[in-house]
């Protein structure tokens, strides 16, 4: 079996803090970030960061399917790993870097995933490329956009209390 990483970056005008714990909040947060292509996240254990366990569907290229998932911290506060198992054999991880004096994130999203050998896996790793990049560049906007809600209902508790 042959593998495949894709991965996808961008910079979010938001502390690496934010991001991070909207990414490692699968009961409120990360649910915010998902695009269409996801539906039905459960949080079997846990619900924040390491030692949570997830179940998900998935519809990409046309089939829809159910995954489960152990969520690690390999660097708590920065790198955040989803696991499927090897049965799936994908694993997505999330790294949150403070950039710009900390007031905004480097966010990458990186995905290793089993495929085929031969001339059908070079077409599966095309088409899967093409997916996923679509996925993230959604997932990733969407993560900007809940980040910038999160600043400004602090920014008005801030004012309101002041």
């Amino acid at each position: 079996m042959n593998s495949q990483q894709i991965q996808m970056s961008t910079r979010i005008p938001a502390p690496a803090s934010l991001v991070y714990n909207i990414i490692a909040d699968y009961r409120e947060g990360h649910p915010q970030i998902l695009p269409a292509y996801f539906s039905d996240l459960v949080v079997e254990e846990g619900g924040f960061g390491a030692g949570t366990r997830i179940r998900f569907t998935m519809t990409a290229l046309g089939k829809t399917q159910t995954f489960r998932a152990l969520i690690s911290e390999p660097e708590p506060g920065r790198v955040l790993v989803e696991d499927n198992g090897p049965e799936a054999g994908t694993v997505t991880t999330f790294t949150v870097d403070p950039v710009a004096q900390g007031e905004q994130a480097q966010v990458t999203i990186a995905t290793e995933l089993k495929s085929s050998g031969g001339l059908r896996g070079v077409i599966e790793r095309f088409l899967t490329g093409l997916f996923l990049r679509r996925v993230y560049a959604q997932e990733l906007k969407l993560l900007g956009e809940v980040a910038k809600q999160r600043q400004q209902g602090t920014a008005a508790t801030i004012q309101m209390a002041g």
